[in-house]
């Protein structure tokens, strides 16, 4: 009987094609991963189901031997079932079909102290602190191991048990016709033991709410979409199972004079007519200080100064990026009597077809040429 798949592609849902190297799976990952995250989606039901439906990919398609197994089979890999194979698996162990191949997927061989979820935590910064790093403090809600039991969950003076559904497996196997489907103990949820006297601190579950402070060293250079991993600082795991993770998102805040593109600043800056026309020096800010802009003579709006070396440091070595200062002429306003007449007799001194506006001059003769063609 073949199986009813519901379940949309692995290789749709990280929109990658099926050939994808492992840096492409991941890189995709990471984009789509950012776009759907709770911590930046807030309580939107959608983007929470389209978050967890891309970790699920990404865990099989990141994972060989399970990659392996949904290329083959497609999603019967994880689900427990053959749909559409037919007969083509006479005289093969389906059995250990399951545990070698699927092992993994339903949760890996036999029980064991079970690691912790990683957590996540989306952090904003400044652009300054971006730049030049900084030291931030954090307050994270984690679940950690409960002291008056040491994460066993039994009473002081108890010990957990070995579940007799399963021998202290934590899996069971359940059978299906022709198939044996290897499962997740239900007595133990897989962890091989019961708890029939439960501590009172955790009421069993070896684990407790807790605030956690933190300090998080921002090395220079880091930018929006980066994350620092601080290895066992995530959720406890169960009984001698180790720690999960804690990923911090950074987050970059816009700033007031300058816009950042990889490790170069670009900021705008305003000049009058006359510096334009004649030139002059000016001052600057910088993220560190001040610097000074020398604008030649005849400079026209757009123009771009580099300042070596005032941008952003690499997190991974190498030079530091530059500042961009693009110039605006600005064109005067609220003028007084005496300056605008002073403007005319400077415009009866100017010819459009002289060589003071170059650029002028081209556009009428174009313009000309397009009114020649046309035979307005």
């Amino acid at each position: 009987m073949a199986a009813t798949m519901t379940k949309r592609d692995y290789y749709e849902i990280l929109s990658i094609p099926r050939n994808a190297s492992e840096d492409e799976i991941k890189k995709s990952y990471r984009r789509l991963a950012m776009k759907y995250h709770p911590d930046r989606t807030g309580n939107n039901k959608d983007f929470e189901e389209k978050f967890k439906e891309i970790k699920e990919a990404y865990e099989v398609l990141s994972d060989n031997r399970k990659r392996a197994a949904y290329d083959q089979f497609g999603h019967a890999a994880t689900e427990g079932g053959f749909g559409g194979m037919g007969g083509g698996g006479a005289g093969m162990n389906f059995g250990d079909i399951f545990g070698d191949i699927f092992g993994d997927i339903f949760g890996g061989r036999g029980a064991g102290p079970q690691r912790g979820s990683d957590l996540y935590y989306s952090l904003e910064i400044t652009l300054e602190d971006a730049v030049f790093g900084k030291t931030a403090e954090i307050t994270i809600p984690a679940l950690i191991s409960c002291s008056e039991c040491s994460g066993s969950g039994a009473r002081k003076g108890a010990s957990p048990i070995t579940c007799a559904d399963c021998g202290g497996y934590g899996q069971v196997r359940m059978q299906h016709g022709f198939f044996t489907v290897q499962q997740t103990c239900p007595s133990c949820h897989g962890k091989g033991k019961v708890i029939h006297d439960p501590c009172l601190n955790c009421h069993g579950r070896g684990k407790r709410k807790q605030n956690k402070k933190l300090s998080v060293k921002i090395p220079a250079g880091v930018d929006s979409g980066d994350r620092i991993r601080l290895s066992g600082e995530g959720e406890a795991g169960d009984a001698e199972g180790l720690s999960g993770d804690l990923y911090i998102q950074i987050q970059v805040q816009p700033h007031q004079l300058f816009e950042r593109d990889g490790k170069n600043l670009y900021c705008e800056v305003p000049i009058s007519f006359s510096i334009a026309a004649m030139g002059g020096e000016l001052e600057v800010p910088a993220l560190n200080g001040r610097v000074k802009l020398n604008i030649p003579s005849e400079t026209q709006t757009g123009k771009v100064f580099r300042v070596k070396g005032m941008g952003v440091p690499s997190v991974r070595g190498g030079d530091q990026g530059d500042l961009m200062c693009k110039v605006q002429v600005e064109t005067p306003i609220n003028l007084t009597a005496k300056q605008k007449e002073l403007l005319k007799q400077f415009e009866k001194t100017m010819s459009i077809n002289n060589k003071h506006s170059p650029k002028s001059n081209s556009w009428f003769t174009k313009v000309k040429k397009f009114f020649d063609d046309m035979k307005f």
